[in-house]
């Protein structure tokens, strides 16, 4: 075997080696889809988005508290938490150099590697202690949380990325510091903050543990936030745990659509990165 077929068969072995990789990453959630479809379709119905649960013994009802209660939670965390990240993750990007910077940096790090349950355990013991009682406020504080780390840190790379000589021209045409940022670098950068702050929400949404110590869950469809309330992760752990089979069958569909739901917000993140490399080009 000489040289150049030695190269060629190096070279062949190890595409087959990614390619083999490739494979077994995808597997798992093909496998997670694919058994979710096959035991959680024949559930969905309209009446299953439309209706909330019904009574033990009775045939039927849905998950319309849970999915309220989950869009509540989960909105009222990125009010707050997307806000306070990309602002968070702006400075650290202009202003690499100071304390404050690194020392944001460490804590936001230091976030992100801490296991959710642990946030859900401090969320009670800062509001739903003091309160006596749990609530979505408590559950949506939670999941800001562990928004606010994750958009920081995402936010700050891309913002790094703006060429330096796009806020030089800027400044050299007068622009103030905080014009330049907010009009030209952020501006540059809204793309891919949009794909962070979607792949977070993504993140969030699917959270239990913080969830089970703070807005508990409720079997009513509620709009007030000072009370328990419903959210899909938090009906797709009671009901899987259940003796009923029909909660396993509703726990199921309910996985369904949160898996659906994650995967949508993934897929928009996916069209707006697109988008931000065609503007870059």
């Amino acid at each position: 075997m000489n040289r150049r077929m030695l190269r060629r068969w190096i070279s062949n072995t190890m595409v087959g080696l990614m390619v083999l990789a490739v494979v077994i990453a995808v597997l798992p959630l093909f496998f997670i889809l694919a058994n979710l479809v096959i035991k959680g379709a024949s559930s969905l119905s309209i009446a299953f988005f439309t209706r909330p649960p019904v009574p033990l013994g009775e045939t039927g009802g849905g998950v319309l508290n849970a999915i309220i209660g989950t869009l509540i939670i989960v909105g009222l965390a990125s009010l707050v938490g997307l806000p306070v990240g990309i602002g968070a993750g702006i400075y650290c990007a202009e202003y690499p150099g100071s304390r404050l910077t690194r020392a944001t940096r460490f804590l936001s790090d230091v976030m992100n590697g801490t296991p959710s349950i642990v946030v859900g355990v401090f969320a009670w013991t800062l509001i739903v202690a003091p309160m006596k009682h749990f609530s979505a406020l408590a559950g949506s504080a939670a999941l800001a949380m562990l928004m606010i780390p994750m958009v920081m840190r995402t936010t700050e790379e891309l913002v790094k990325l703006v060429p330096h000589s796009l806020r030089e021209a800027a400044l050299a045409l007068g622009y103030a510091r905080w014009r330049t940022t907010l009009a030209i670098v952020l501006r540059t950068a809204l793309p891919g903050i949009v794909t962070g702050s979607l792949l977070s929400v993504a993140r969030v949404a699917g959270e239990t543990a913080p969830l089970l110590f703070t807005a508990l869950g409720s079997q009513y469809i509620s709009f007030d936030v000072n009370q328990p309330m419903a959210a899909l992760p938090l009906m797709v752990y009671q009901y899987a745990s259940g003796p009923y089979p029909e909660w396993h069958q509703n726990a199921w569909a309910a996985a369904l659509v949160l898996i659906m739901v994650v995967l949508t917000l993934s897929i928009l993140a996916r069209v707006a990165t697109r988008r931000q490399f065609r503007l870059n080009d």
